[in-house]
């Protein structure tokens, strides 16, 4: 019976653990490596639950209309950060200290960076005042965000201009 106990002990430990949320540094490893398998760049994204300018960004990134335009260029990664109580462990452990490196903690959420396959910055949601981007859905911020995605993908204009009536049009 005790050994029954133990058994059980170390089974539903396991099981948590494959719960657990990946740490970000093996998350975003595992997308420049991909992204350099399938020469694309790294659209990682920092996000929370509870965050309503995350989800309106994840819904407007994956439409019909935009999502075959993001995965054309980018391996999009999200990583989890800022949870509040129960939620918790749904952050990815290393993420917030992650989004500081990237100088994103004093930027709100959702906070994106763009990096080639060597994990180099090639640009990030700052807008030229320094304010986050997050979700863009002002036309300027969506033009701040098309002339970022421009600058790192393969995106031509006619995609890009599908992205602005999408991000536009969304958000009013």
């Amino acid at each position: 019976m005790k050994c029954n106990k133990i058994i059980l002990i170390i089974g539903l430990l396991l099981f948590q653990l494959n719960f657990a949320q990946e740490k970000a540094d093996v998350a975003l490893n595992k997308a420049l490596t991909e992204a350099k398998a399938k020469k694309k760049n790294v659209l990682l994204i920092f996000h929370a639950s509870w965050c309503g300018w995350c989800k309106m960004m994840e819904k407007n990134m994956n439409l019909p209309e935009t999502k075959p335009l993001f995965e054309k260029s980018f391996v999009t990664t999200y990583l989890d950060v800022q949870e509040r109580g129960e939620k918790k462990s749904l952050e990815n452990p290393g993420g917030q200290e992650m989004m500081n490196k990237y100088k994103g903690q004093n930027a709100g959420l959702p906070f994106w960076l763009v990096l080639n396959p060597k994990g180099e910055v090639l640009v990030d949601s700052f807008d030229a005042k320094g304010d986050n981007l997050g979700s863009p859905a002002t036309p300027e911020e969506v033009d701040s965000f098309l002339a970022k995605l421009e600058k790192s993908s393969k995106l031509n204009k006619e995609e890009l201009q599908t992205i602005q009536k999408v991000f536009v049009k969304k958000a009013q």
